[in-house]
């Protein structure tokens, strides 16, 4: 009987075709690109007793890459391929994009880069080729809020009660904001996985289960007007700032627009906010460009932390991100000759910040600054509004949150909040989250 898959990086002719025989899918990886030392295409051709040959739809391929299409090129070694092959791009899942290269397939041999990211790509793009259309396979995952030590015994019992039926994966967390251990369920029966799953809700600790969203930008727009949607008070704040931010996109069009981020919890949710609305409601007019505008002004020395976290954001979100170091009116003028055609900022002030008691959601600029409409949406949010969305939508935020500051200024003026500190009976200090601060009027505490 045939094995499923096999996945080789180092292997001779003779035993590619071997394990072609042997194996249902074998998969290849490295060794496909223009060197002297990437012979896989050559080597895979010799195994089936064939010759490569410049496949013509791979030449077009490489000169739409490489500008040129002279076969005695290096460049061009990519499109000597087996001459039985076949081409499979796949579609990114995410995006709805084709793939620029496509997969080069021989029988059952699949031939993929080695490069990890390229490779994990190439993989998930087609990854239907690898399942069998005659079994199900049936996964679910859970989220766990607490140390896989203290789970351990119900773990065992799980596998033992459910061994052969379902396939269980624990995989601890350090650093994750919601929760400590992911578990997989895998089965080929969704009677069982439910089974399974049934089982650890009643067995494990009470309220260790967590409502984790691996992943919220992409389900930002259903997730967020759900929220909206519902019929409490702060339902109807999202609902307010929803509308505020659908008349911003109204009034500016692509280009003239810019969101304000500088990584703290407020301008995190407020660009949560911005990229639901946007994918919904893109503006119209502008020059075609499709990534959100965004604002970073940098002032004193920032936390590497922070940091880290806005360049992640901006990978997270696809911003098209601006840094402009200074004081913000300084700023400002300078963004004003960066990017001339914004007109209008969206920023996360509230009404308890310094100087915004008066604010509206539409306020223009005093007339000393440089000229732009400050676009208000989350102005009525309160502390507990701002933590109770990033938290019920599992949106990532800075990781000094979870050590106790409240409001994030640079390094030399902002501290853990001293309303979250906490003494144990060693006299060892550490720090509550952020959002367990009880009274959101100590909210900058913390700050000098």
């Amino acid at each position: 009987m045939k094995h499923h898959l096999l996945c080789i990086t180092v292997c001779s002719c003779v035993q590619v075709e071997e394990f072609s025989k042997k194996y249902t899918h074998v998969i290849t990886s490295g060794g496909i690109g223009p060197t002297h030392d990437d012979l896989t295409f050559e080597g895979v051709a010799r195994a089936f007793g064939q010759h490569v040959f410049p496949h013509p739809e791979l030449v077009a391929v490489c000169k739409d890459f490489f500008g040129t299409d002279d076969l005695a090129s290096p460049k061009l070694k990519l499109a000597f391929v087996p001459e039985s092959s076949t081409l499979h791009y796949g579609v990114d899942k995410k995006t709805g994009e084709k793939a620029r290269y496509p997969v080069v397939v021989v029988q059952n041999v699949y031939m993929l880069p080695g490069i990890p990211h390229l490779f994990e790509m190439a993989f998930l793009r087609l990854e239907d080729l690898f399942r069998n259309p005659n079994r199900e396979l049936c996964t679910q995952e859970l989220f766990i809020n607490a140390d896989e030590i203290s789970i351990t015994a119900v773990l065992n019992d799980a596998n033992e009660c459910f061994k052969g039926r379902v396939t269980i994966g624990s995989y601890p967390d350090f650093y994750n904001s919601y929760y400590k251990v992911k578990l997989t369920l895998e089965s080929h029966s969704s009677a069982h996985v439910d089974a399974v799953t049934d089982f650890l809700r009643r067995q494990l600790p009470e309220n260790s289960l967590v409502d984790f969203d691996p992943d919220p930008v992409a389900h930002a727009a259903s997730q967020v007007y759900k929220i909206a949607d519902s019929s409490d008070q702060f339902a109807t704040k999202v609902k307010q700032s929803l509308h505020v931010v659908e008349e911003a996109f109204g009034k500016y069009s692509w280009d003239e627009i810019c969101v304000g981020f500088n990584g703290g919890k407020d301008c995190t949710a407020l660009l949560h906010l911005v990229h639901a609305v946007a994918c919904r409601k893109k503006p119209a007019g502008g020059t075609g460009r499709s990534q959100l505008q965004a604002l970073y002004i940098r002032r004193g020395q920032p936390f590497p932390e922070i940091e880290l976290f806005i360049r992640r954001t901006k990978s997270r979100y696809q911003l098209d991100l601006c840094v402009i170091d200074g004081r913000i009116k300084d700023a400002m003028g300078k963004l004003k000759h960066i990017r001339p055609t914004i007109s209008a900022v969206l920023m996360g002030t509230r009404r308890s910040d310094p100087n915004s008691a008066m604010l509206r959601d539409f306020s223009p600029t005093d007339s000393d600054w440089p000229p732009y409409m400050r676009v208000n949406p989350i102005l009525d949010w309160t502390y507990s509004d701002v933590w109770k969305f990033i938290r019920q939508l599992s949106l990532p935020y800075s990781v000094l949150y979870d050590r106790g500051y409240t409001s994030l200024g640079s390094i030399e003026n902002t501290h853990p909040n001293p309303q979250l500190k906490c003494v144990d009976k060693n006299g060892i200090v550490s720090y509550r989250p952020a959002y367990q601060l009880s009274d959101p009027d100590s909210e900058r505490a913390g700050r000098n």
